[in-house]
C-alpha cells in the first residue's frame, strides 16, 4: 500500500523499531535539504511526516498482520534530488529519469524472505498507476564485491540482480559498488488489479 497520511503510523512504527535508519534520519535524505534536517531524529521524523502530509514524499509500504514489515522510497527527481556519487552520475547521464526508487529497507524480523523484492515491485505498480515513466533505481552490484560481506542493513537500495528480476535493466557503473538501472514503466490499466500486502511469508 501507499505511503499516505493514513498510513504514516505503519510507517513511523516500522522506522522506530529500526532505529530511526541510519543516524536518525528517518529517511529525508534522499529529499531536498530545507532547515533543521539532518539535525536531530525528532527533526527529522516530524520533517518527513510534514512532506507526506504534503504529498511529496512517496514508498510503497509491505504490510503484514497489521504491521508495516518493509518499504521502498520513490519519487520524482524534484523530490529525491540527493543520491550518492552525484557528481559522476550527472557526468554520465544522458538524461534525468521520470521517478527514482532511492532507499529499501525491510525489519529485521523479516529478512531474507523476499521482501525487498516485494517492496520494490510495490513501488513500480504505484508509478504505474501514477502515470508510468522511466524509473531509476542505485542498487549495488554484488559482483563487484565478490568475497566481500556487506551488513544487510548498508544494502539500502537492493542489489542489481533484484531489479533485474523486476525488470530493470543495467545503464552504467556509479561508485565503486553501485550502477545505475532504469525500467520503462507502462501506465497501469483501468481494470489491472493490484494489493502490495504481504501475506504469511
Amino acid at each position: 500500500m501507499a505511503l499516505t497520511p493514513e498510513t504514516w503510523p505503519l510507517f513511523a512504527g516500522l522506522v522506530e523499531r529500526q532505529g530511526g535508519l541510519f543516524g536518525g534520519c528517518w529517511c529525508t535524505w534522499f529529499h531536498p535539504p530545507c532547515e533543521g534536517r539532518g539535525e536531530t531524529a525528532e527533526g527529522n521524523r516530524a520533517i518527513k511526516e510534514m512532506w507526506v502530509r504534503e504529498g511529496v514524499a512517496h514508498a510503497a509500504l509491505v504490510v503484514h498482520e497489521g504491521e508495516a514489515v518493509a518499504w521502498a522510497e520513490y519519487g520524482t527527481p524534484a523530490e529525491l534530488p540527493t543520491i550518492h556519487h552525484r557528481k559522476q552520475y550527472d557526468a554520465t547521464k544522458a538524461a534525468d529519469p521520470d521517478w527514482r526508487v532511492t532507499c529499501i529497507q525491510v525489519d529485521k524480523r523479516f529478512r531474507k524472505r523476499g521482501l525487498a523484492e516485494v517492496a520494490l515491485r510495490g513501488a513500480v505498480d504505484l508509478i504505474a498507476a501514477a502515470g508510468g515513466g522511466v524509473v531509476e533505481g542505485y542498487p549495488h552490484d554484488m559482483a563487484l564485491k565478490e568475497g566481500k560481506k556487506t551488513s544487510a542493513s548498508w544494502l539500502y537500495n537492493g542489489t542489481r540482480r533484484m531489479y533485474e528480476r523486476v525488470g530493470f535493466t543495467y545503464d552504467r557503473p556509479k561508485g565503486q559498488f553501485n550502477c545505475v538501472v532504469r525500467h520503462e514503466v507502462a501506465p497501469a490499466r483501468p481494470d489491472r488489479g493490484w494489493r502490495l500486502v504481504a501475506g504469511g511469508t
